[in-house]
């Protein structure tokens, strides 16, 4: 925490001057209250003490001590015996507020006007901050603390924290990835959707939106076309138009997406085939035939996201991936769903050559993640905690879902209902 002597910080907000119209008290106030309000001092913070700020300011000692009193009659400030001044936390606990902004920052630079890139344009998400407070929150793609497995996840870490566990991955590894999460990946995890690949043919993301965002910046330009299933997720969509996509929608039956309506002209073709996003249904045998034999045709490009894949299902049906003979199938998977969201680990499994410029780029971005990270899941998956893991929610989620489409049935009689085993959500 810093000093309370340590002026430094204080310089810049505290500006008074002999020419102002208004006292130097009320200019001390005035330069108090907007630094509490633009959130630039922190409650734990606490301010200088009477006699340091009048020094710094050059002022008498008695006109800080009375500026201060009438900010703690106002609310503004708390005084704590021996400890000094500090921010109110009910002022900082309600919403900032847009206030007039001083002289000398009227000129500010319109960044939003020199921006290449909308993204604040885009839909934001849907999610509220205190979600998991309430009783039904219905939300999707977040962890319940009462499954998190707490005490296996503790010793992979202080496993990763070893001395000789250390010295494996705080080295700065370029644009490599953990080999022991490679290889867990490569034996523990691809197997369940039939996919079998090669070391080389797998790259450790941020989750599955980076994983997008990797494949839209280095494959897609302004007028590329991505087939999208309609309704989609949301934040692909969002991801491929930041890259100038145009997105073709293309409609969703209980068999999934309709491929004959795939336009022939597009380049790239975005699918959660597992359990589609949001309807739950699997795409059919036949329809993953006909998709592939189109991309095939029209040299299209297959985004495969494994969306809710990772959970035992009732009739488990092998990823697009694993039917793949060409190379044209791109496959993002995550650990969010299983492991935690917030962990932000996924991964892309598609040809060496793709893998090779993910990498390149990947460096650029972001080099790689965190190894430590990489080597706590590599480790939670060589123990078998994951998959032990899968087992108990796999059981949980699927009566979740049985009283759900039970209590659907008993109180909202003209809903129907999709009832997807192995899904994590229902549609209405």
């Amino acid at each position: 925490m810093p000093q309370r002597n340590d002026t430094a910080i204080w310089s810049g907000l505290f500006r008074i001057s002999a020419e102002s119209g208004q006292t130097l008290q009320a200019q001390i106030r005035q330069a108090i209250v907007a630094a509490i309000l633009d959130r630039q001092i922190a409650a734990s913070m606490p301010l200088p003490s009477c006699r340091i700020l009048a020094e710094k300011l050059g002022v008498a000692r008695g006109t800080v001590v009375l500026a201060f009193q009438q900010l703690v009659d106002q609310g503004f400030l708390v005084a704590r015996e021996r400890r000094g001044h500090f921010v109110n936390p009910e002022v900082l606990a309600t919403p900032a507020k847009p206030h007039q902004k001083a002289p000398d920052q009227a000129n500010e630079i319109d960044w939003k006007a020199r921006r290449q890139i909308a993204a604040s344009d885009m839909p934001p998400p849907a999610k509220h901050d205190n979600w998991i407070k309430s009783s039904y929150p219905f939300v999707y793609g977040q962890f319940d603390p009462a499954l998190f497995p707490t005490a296996e996840w503790r010793e992979c870490n202080r496993m990763a924290l070893a001395v000789l566990e250390i010295r494996n991955w705080a080295s700065d590894m370029v644009d490599r990835d953990d080999p022991l999460l490679i290889e867990q990946i490569q034996a523990r995890l691809l197997p369940r959707r039939g996919i079998f690949a090669n070391p080389d043919e797998i790259i450790v993301t941020l989750g599955a939106q980076n994983a997008l965002y990797m494949l839209a910046t280095l494959l897609m330009t302004k007028g590329s076309k991505v087939a999208m299933e309609d309704p989609g997720y949301p934040d692909a969509r969002s991801i491929f138009r930041l890259a100038g996509a145009d997105i073709q929608p293309v409609p969703v039956d209980h068999s999934g997406i309709v491929t004959s309506a795939i336009p022939n002209d597009s380049g790239f073709v975005f699918v959660t085939p597992s359990h589609h996003c949001p309807t739950m249904v699997p795409l059919s045998a036949e329809r993953r035939q006909d998709l592939l034999a189109r991309a095939n045709r029209y040299n299209q490009i297959i985004i495969e996201d494994g969306y809710d894949s990772q959970l035992l299902d009732e009739a488990p049906q092998q990823a697009l991936k694993s039917l793949d003979r060409s190379g044209r199938v791109v496959y993002v998977g995550s650990m969010s769903k299983t492991l935690a969201p917030g962990l932000r680990l996924g991964y892309i499994v598609a040809s060496a050559g793709l893998i090779s410029e993910l990498r390149a780029l990947r460096r650029f971005m972001l080099r790689h993640p965190p190894a430590n990270n990489q080597r706590a899941v590599a480790l939670f998956l060589s123990l078998g905690h994951h998959e032990a893991l899968v087992r108990r929610l796999s059981s949980a989620f699927d009566e979740r879902r049985k009283r759900l489409v039970h209590a659907i049935s008993a109180f909202l009689p003209e809903w129907r209902s999709t009832d997807s085993a192995g899904g994590t959500s229902l549609w209405l």
